[in-house]
């Protein structure tokens, strides 16, 4: 257990190293992973393995790099060889059905040809995973195809022996069972699911899926602000303040005037706003609403006065300082 804890230990620092884009100390830290004795079952528990693959992705140091994919690689031949054991164990089932020798031993204990078949369609079930939904469907097939894709592609899966392809026909099975059909509604879906997967800016996503956090079901239904990263989020969050903050201003506290054109209608029947947005020295901007069909911009002009500067004027001119919203 004191092994594992270390593992994760390390995991937690590399994982605020990549969020810090800082990779002081990590060949310390890797030194100390390439020492450590590892298992499947510590890289599926610790999930160590995103974390050097992060770390190696962001980083310009070649030493680390260089490390990083050595762990990776190293780690990787345990994936292999579990599999290669799993594959042996399922021939080494199969070949008393097959084998000459034991078809004639099988000829003489007929009490024991009776028992073993039953053996043989059993063990599958108990060393692999849930068998995935089976479709015929060549649409559904290649959708799952380049889910399948979208979830390999990087090292990611292989840290933590994810099954790429049963996860994808689950994703799959799940947006089938809600559209109902392999219409352009769901082929759309699934093409979001792939892009957001595929997004080098956004890994969490599909560590998440990967790991289980996100199950099938919930990506399948996820929507495009969902699944967006963090940095997306807080962008879009600040952009939809900023279009209130503008609509708002825009539209109380106003003063009326018949010195605006509106672009969309040609009325000048108008209420603007005008406020500081910029530093002291600049222009103000000035927030106009058209009262007739809504139609809302904003102007930026060099002088503060109304009776200093024709507005109405400028805005059918075309100065360069008229910014439509």
């Amino acid at each position: 257990m004191g092994g594992e804890e270390e593992i994760v230990r390390i995991a937690r620092r590399l994982d605020k190293m990549v969020a810090k884009k800082s990779a002081d100390g990590a060949m310390d830290l890797l030194k100390e992973l390439k020492s450590m004795p590892m298992t499947l079952d510590l890289l599926q528990s610790t999930r160590i393995g995103m974390s050097v693959n992060a770390l190696r992705k962001q980083s310009t140091d070649e030493e680390v790099i260089s490390l990083a994919k050595s762990l990776i690689k190293s780690w990787k031949k345990l994936l292999d060889a579990s599999e290669e054991k799993s594959e042996e164990k399922k021939k080494s089932m199969s070949l008393p059905t097959s084998s000459s020798k034991e078809t004639g031993n099988l000829r003489d204990q007929s009490s024991n040809k009776r028992q073993e078949p039953p053996k043989t369609p059993t063990t599958p079930k108990i060393t692999t995973f849930p068998p995935a939904p089976v479709t015929c469907d060549a649409v559904r097939n290649k959708c799952r195809e380049m889910l399948t894709a979208a979830l390999q592609a990087d090292d990611d899966y292989v840290a933590i022996g994810a099954d790429c392809e049963h996860i994808a026909a689950q994703i799959e099975e799940c947006i089938y069972q809600d559209v109902k059909n392999t219409d352009m509604k769901y082929k759309n879906r699934v093409r979001s699911r792939i892009s957001n997967l595929k997004d080098s800016k956004n890994p969490e996503l599909k560590k998440n899926v990967l790991c289980g956090a996100i199950t099938p079901e919930q990506i399948a239904v996820m929507t495009s602000e969902e699944m967006a990263s963090n940095e997306l989020k807080e962008i879009r969050k600040a952009m939809t303040k900023e279009a209130i903050r503008e609509h708002q201003m825009a539209k109380t506290g106003g003063t009326q005037t018949d010195l605006f054109t509106c672009g969309k209608c040609k009325k000048k029947n108008c209420t603007y706003t005008q406020v500081q947005t910029r530093s002291s020295d600049e222009p103000m901007t000035t927030f106009v609403v058209c009262n007739e069909c809504g139609n809302r911009w904003k102007e930026i002009f060099q002088t503060f006065g109304l009776g200093a500067f024709n507005w109405g004027d400028a805005a059918m001119q075309g100065s360069p300082d008229f910014e439509v919203l």
